[in-house]
């Protein structure tokens, strides 16, 4: 990226310029950890940990710039003054601020169509569909990396935006009030989509219409030139009066994107869309039903940034694997293992444990469930209520239960499941690892913050 003196003096008249420029097509990094050569490192005061302090790790991995604050510009230099003088540095009042702001004025330079998803389930399957759809037009494109679906990630997946795509898609993700229409502001999606509203980050958030008013937030900066994507199956969604046009998917008939017949046999999903009054055969590989959902949404993508329904069509169905979700891991003495440990509400929990039960498989199942965070006073309820959904699931000869508030889970299991609790991971592991083997199945499933990743990292990958 280039940023021309107008751009720098207008969008940072408070900063004191030292020596150099940022250089050409600069990404911008607030964590060493994955910083790159070349990069401008925006150092970052969080609570618990302060980016100043990594000032040296920035300049050891050749950081070619530098947003820092000006309160701690006198200690800085003393520091490291000689090594910052052959690189850029912005001394700014405040620099997550700054990140912000250089991200808004940035975003407004591309007239090409912006796109942000948010929902509490499917975001980045659905994103990493579009991508596919994307990769199969053969048109450029920008796609946000991973799951930087923060504020701040999604501020440094715009400083990476470059002209002459057909799309920039960003995942948005929020777990507090207030912050999904700064993000708008920021990102001003020219379409934007929410996948589904579940029980997510409650405590933060509050009810299930407060998430949906929070998620609706990413439609603030709309006028009637653009148009909002929604779950046209959830009221809390469909039944809202906008402002602006609203295109609706579901399985609902009254949804402009449909889809109907659905068929999971042989761990193949096989459905028909319709696409207004078009219909199309769709089949995607495995058992989770959630990925109709995610296609409908990726479809109505499609149509909104001009991409012919075959094309898209064709990319839908390519083969899809995001780490953490419903992600098949074989490992070399374990077993098969189906990561799904990214993250965990009630809803995607039930919806993960049905296709855990409709998979086909000779093999042996074991379950692994952890807590589900940020449910606030609903928590054990919640858990409670998960319990009583595994009468559901058939065949099931472990369950592993992980966390605090699993114990509520336990009290609501099968009577006759064979159920262990654990307070940790690394309490558990050696006990998964003496019951799985190569006639074994594992569904894992939990909140991130339980740290589930951590025992498919541990188990050796086939």
């Amino acid at each position: 990226m280039q940023l021309d003196k107008n751009y720098e003096n207008g969008l940072l008249g408070h900063a004191q310029m030292m020596t150099g420029e940022f250089p050409l097509n600069s990404s911008f990094s607030v964590d060493t950890r994955t910083l790159q050569p070349g990069d401008i490192f925006v150092a970052l005061q969080g609570q618990q940990c302060d980016g100043h302090q990594f000032i040296g790790d920035a300049l050891a991995k050749k950081a070619a710039g530098f947003i820092l604050l000006e309160e701690k510009r006198a200690d800085i230099e003393k520091m490291y003054g000689p090594a910052l003088q052959t690189v850029k540095v912005l001394y700014v009042q405040d620099t997550l601020a700054t990140l912000i702001n250089l991200a808004k004025e940035w975003r407004s330079k591309f007239t090409y169509p912006v796109v942000g998803i948010t929902g509490s389930v499917g975001k980045t399957s659905t994103k990493e569909m579009v991508a596919n759809i994307l990769r199969t037009s053969g048109e450029p494109f920008y796609v946000s990396y991973g799951n930087q679906n923060t504020i701040i990630g999604v501020a440094l997946n715009i400083l990476k935006m470059r002209p002459g795509c057909k799309a920039a898609v960003f995942e948005v993700g929020i777990s507090d009030r207030g912050v999904m229409a700064k993000i708008a502001d920021m990102l001003r999606p020219t379409y934007a989509l929410i996948t589904g509203i579940g029980h997510a980050h409650m405590q933060g958030l509050g009810s299930l219409h407060d998430v949906a008013a929070e998620k609706r937030a990413i439609f603030s900066c709309f006028s009637d030139v653009n148009i909002g994507i929604v779950n046209g199956d959830q009221d809390v969604l469909s039944s809202i009066s906008y402002a602006y046009p609203v295109l609706k998917f579901g399985l609902k008939t009254s949804n402009q994107i449909q889809a109907r017949k659905i068929s999971i046999k042989n761990n193949v999903i096989t459905f028909v869309a319709k696409v207004y009054k078009k219909k199309y055969s769709i089949m995607l590989q495995g058992s989770h039903e959630g990925a109709v959902m995610n296609a409908l949404s990726a479809l109505a993508i499609a149509h909104m940034i001009e991409i012919p329904t075959e094309i898209a069509i064709e990319g839908v169905q390519k083969p899809l694997a995001v780490q953490g979700r419903f992600e098949f891991c074989p490992t070399a003495d374990h077993g098969l293992f189906i990561n799904d440990s990214y993250n965990a509400n009630p809803e995607s929990v039930k919806a993960g444990l049905l296709a855990f039960d409709v998979y086909e498989s000779d093999l042996s199942r074991i379950v692994v469930l952890g807590d589900m965070l940020e449910l606030g006073v609903d928590g054990p309820f919640w858990h409670r209520q998960i319990g009583r959904f595994l009468r559901k699931i058939s065949g099931i000869k472990h369950l592993i239960l992980i966390g605090s508030m699993v114990e509520w889970t336990k009290k609501t299991a099968p009577l006759g499941l064979n159920v262990q609790l654990f307070a940790t991971w690394q309490d558990a592991l050696p006990e998964i690892e003496k019951l799985t083997n190569e006639k074994t199945i594992t569904f894992v499933k939990a909140s991130r913050g339980v740290g589930l990743q951590n025992i498919i990292d541990a188990l050796p990958a086939k």
